[in-house]
């Protein structure tokens, strides 16, 4: 998920990702303690659009 489109979700949608991805990263992280998965780099992804998610946030909150 790039920032582009980040910046056009209102700030619920937001809130709402930040908990589906959570929620998808540490199912990616428990499949890959039982064995390796596929493709080992998801977990990075979410984590950074995770990030991404939680610096907007964090930026609409504060303007």
């Amino acid at each position: 998920m790039k920032m582009s489109e980040i910046k056009s979700l209102s700030l619920e949608d937001i809130k709402s990702k930040i908990v589906s991805e959570k929620e998808a990263i540490r199912k990616l992280q428990f499949a890959h303690a039982i064995s390796p998965i596929e493709n080992p780099m998801k977990i990075r992804e979410a984590r950074k659009v995770i990030a991404r998610l939680e610096t907007e946030l964090s930026a609409r909150n504060n303007a």
